[in-house]
């Protein structure tokens, strides 16, 4: 797998502020991730996310150190327009990012800057609604949508820009479960389908585990765990930490601390249920 984003000896602190937000972070993402970015409030999870984008240290001033290196192109030295080819950012609230008076033309605007032929910005803006499936949506007026239709509109915004990588601050902050939990499946087919790279900060850890590959724990600006779910999820750090495990994860762990051993943690209950009755037909078995 390529390297498309890598941080080197990275470091970050608001200007105003006496602490660093980010600190030594050296960190590599690659191509076809699906990140989960985790920790406790104020740990530096955004300020990471702004560092990929351009966002720092082009419209946040501070004291910057190190280098954040995107697609080849170092953030420090490069443009957001520039950036904005490659990386593409959803907010936690998509009212935020929506203004125009239609579905269609929000999703088109970004193309008009591009100067792209009335053909093309058809197709892709056509492509987009297609894949995202809001196709009815087309000409209704953003503020009419659900916030799952938002955040989805939101979405086709960046992704009509056709960027290498998604980052996403907390998209679900203002869903109901089952409409997060339809933007996680939307995001993991984007993922798999596309091979778009994707850094989410999130906190339904419930939800998204099943659908990530890779999780970054982060605390007081440091990178403290890198790894698959499961195995982040099962160090002491996370616990320390206080942002809590999925609840499969937890009775995986009541189970073999009673002595109960099973095959592999499991990432959903779906998973769990298939181990446990596994492990009661082998017990009625002997």
């Amino acid at each position: 797998m390529s390297v498309i984003v890598s941080f080197e000896e990275y470091s970050f602190k608001y200007s105003g502020t006496t602490f660093y937000a980010l600190r030594n972070i050296n960190l590599d993402i690659y191509r076809g991730d699906f990140i989960l970015l985790t920790g406790p409030s104020g740990c530096g999870k955004s300020t990471l996310l702004r560092s990929i984008n351009g966002l720092i240290p082009h419209f946040y001033e501070g004291e910057y150190t190190g280098r954040v290196i995107v697609m080849g192109h170092e953030v420090s030295k490069s443009s957001t327009y520039e950036l904005s080819r490659y990386v593409g950012m959803v907010f936690q609230d998509p009212e935020n990012q929506l203004f125009s008076s239609t579905v269609e033309r929000e999703i088109a605007f970004g193309l008009e800057n591009l100067g792209l032929s009335k053909e093309e910005m058809r197709r892709r803006v056509d492509n987009v609604l297609q894949i995202l499936k809001i196709e009815n949506l087309r000409h209704k007026s953003p503020y009419e949508l659900s916030g799952g239709q938002q955040q989805k509109v939101a979405i086709a915004s960046i992704m009509v820009m056709e960027p290498e990588i998604l980052i996403l601050d907390e998209p679900t902050a203002n869903l109901d479960p089952l409409s997060a939990l339809e933007l996680f499946e939307l995001l993991a087919r984007l993922n798999r389908e596309m091979n778009i790279t994707i850094v989410i900060v999130e906190h339904r850890l419930e939800l998204i585990t099943s659908f990530i590959n890779r999780v970054l724990l982060m605390d007081r600006g440091r990178i403290v765990a890198d790894g698959a779910p499961e195995e982040v999820f099962l160090e002491r750090t996370s616990k320390l930490l206080g942002i809590g495990v999925p609840k499969v994860i937890n009775v995986y762990l009541q189970l073999r601390n009673r002595g109960i051993e099973m095959d592999r943690p499991p990432r959903k209950p779906e998973e769990l249920a298939v181990q446990v009755r596994r492990l009661l037909q082998r017990r009625s078995s002997k």
